[in-house]
């Protein structure tokens, strides 16, 4: 009897400890992961075609992140995703239209290699807060199955819901080693004096790597922030 209590004890200190360590361990992994987040991973390597993810949201922020996208290196940003909610069709719409008049821009190039896909979206126009932390999930699971397909080396945001789950995805991939994803937010020209709920959060959580704000006032008041003016 003695005998098997003393086992079970061993069996559970040793469970007590395996766990501790491996929360250990990925605690150190995030503090090391926020401590390498924006910062150049190798500048020796040869410039490569990076895997790029581009979020859009409706409205103004396809605009902005169309206006964004013509200044892109596209030889070097590629292959491009292009990610909208499943409630926006005009989005990707445009991105089509861009897309083509790239390619039909470049002679021997034959139709356009990009990828267009739709999210569930993690919080409507006007949705209640305690309603979104189920839409937030359910998201959250798709985004997951999108990640693994798509393994993004770069993820373009600027500001749509449907884009903190994605990055909270890629936070974690570089967590647990999957794949280094270099997040890039840029929040919209709309916000002046205070950021929206997906950029407060991936500010607060320093989860992208780079942040950009379109007006000073928002960069003095984040100061891990970058002014880069407005890009309409």
């Amino acid at each position: 009897m003695e005998k098997n209590s003393s086992r079970s004890f061993s069996n559970f200190s040793l469970g007590i400890t395996c766990l501790i360590a491996f929360i250990t361990i990925i605690l150190v992994r995030v503090v090391y992961v926020i401590y390498r987040t924006g910062k150049p991973l190798n500048r020796r390597s040869p410039p490569q075609a990076l895997a790029t993810l581009i979020v859009l949201g409706s409205g103004g922020h396809t605009a902005e992140m169309i206006n964004l996208l013509l200044v892109l290196q596209k030889d070097r940003f590629t292959p491009r995703f292009y990610i909208a909610a499943a409630t926006d069709n005009m989005s990707l719409q445009k991105a089509r239209v861009l897309e083509t008049s790239w390619a039909d821009s470049q002679s021997g190039v034959k139709g356009i290699s990009a990828g267009f896909m739709q999210i569930y979206r993690s919080r409507e126009v006007g949705q209640s807060y305690v309603t979104s932390v189920w839409t937030t999930l359910v998201a959250t699971v798709h985004a997951l199955w999108l990640m693994i397909k798509i393994r993004p080396q770069v993820v373009l945001c600027n500001d749509p819901g449907t884009c903190f789950p994605l990055c909270v995805i890629a936070f974690i991939f570089k967590v647990v080693g999957i794949r280094w994803s270099s997040i890039f937010y840029v929040e919209s020209i709309a916000r002046v004096k205070r950021l929206s709920l997906s950029g407060l959060l991936l500010y607060k959580l320093q989860i992208a790597d780079q942040f950009f704000v379109q007006w000073p006032q928002l960069q003095r008041k984040y100061p891990r922030a970058h002014y880069v003016g407005c890009l309409m």
